[in-house]
């Protein structure tokens, strides 16, 4: 379609047998699909093993919904949502029954009406939530602060929106290692490691990350993948499993 764009790219390790065979898609594991509006759906890998060039449908899009984000997960993983309005909520997947290619999903988070889903993320060992606003300020907050709820619940604030920070513009779990880019509206990027932005608690605005002029504002977060990092394994980091 004419306004469709891609909202995410999926890296996934190839397998084959002591035959040689392809077992790629036989693997264990889900696709955990998350929405604007707060539907969550979660789908076998194997559905996925016959895509035809044209493509094949991974999800029901409700009319005035979108996608905003993919994770490959084990089937067992805590998963956060996070808002553009400074909510979250954090929740296994298990709650979330495995479903079909072509079905809509279930609620994963009960938003106010002004609000919307902005980020998906996976809570690993060692690993953090940066969250990041419009205005270019971001923070890092431990996952323990992030208690376990029941799916389709209102959440908890996981970082204080004001017109100084602007509205989330995405989250990401990272390691203390890790580094990251920031781009904005208007083509500016800049990158920085995880370790040099501090840690802070959920109801915090956070500290600059990237100086914006004008009305420009951050679009996008996203990881710097190692050379090594050529596919991810379900539910870990895109380095591999963490320690």
């Amino acid at each position: 379609k004419s306004d469709e764009k891609v909202a995410a790219l999926i890296r996934v390790q190839s397998k084959a047998n002591s035959r040689g065979e392809d077992e790629t898609w036989s693997q264990p594991g889900y696709l955990l699909f998350a929405t604007k509006n707060g539907t969550v759906k979660k789908t076998e890998i194997s559905d996925f093993a016959n895509v035809r060039k044209g493509g094949i449908i991974a999800i029901n899009i409700e009319q005035g919904d979108s996608l905003i984000d993919v994770k490959l997960t084990t089937g067992t993983n805590e998963v956060v949502l996070i808002t553009h309005e400074g909510m979250s909520i954090r929740f296994n997947e298990e709650e979330v029954r495995s479903m079909g290619r072509g079905t809509t999903g279930v609620r994963g988070i009960n938003l106010e009406p002004t609000d919307r889903v902005v980020a998906l993320a996976i809570v690993l060992p060692d690993t953090t939530l940066l969250v990041a606003g419009e205005n270019g300020i971001g923070k890092r907050t431990g996952f323990d602060e992030y208690r376990t709820q029941s799916r389709g619940g209102k959440g908890v604030i996981t970082m204080k929106t004001t017109d100084k920070t602007g509205g989330i513009a995405g989250a990401l779990a990272v390691q203390a290692q890790d580094e990251i880019m920031l781009i904005s509206w208007e083509g500016q990027m800049v990158r920085i490691r995880v370790d040099q932005i501090r840690e802070a608690g959920r109801n915090t605005m956070g500290v600059k990350l990237i100086e914006l002029t004008g009305t420009d504002r951050l679009q996008a977060i996203a990881p710097v993948i190692s050379d090594k990092a050529e596919a991810e394994t379900p539910g870990t980091p895109p380095d591999g499993p963490a320690a």
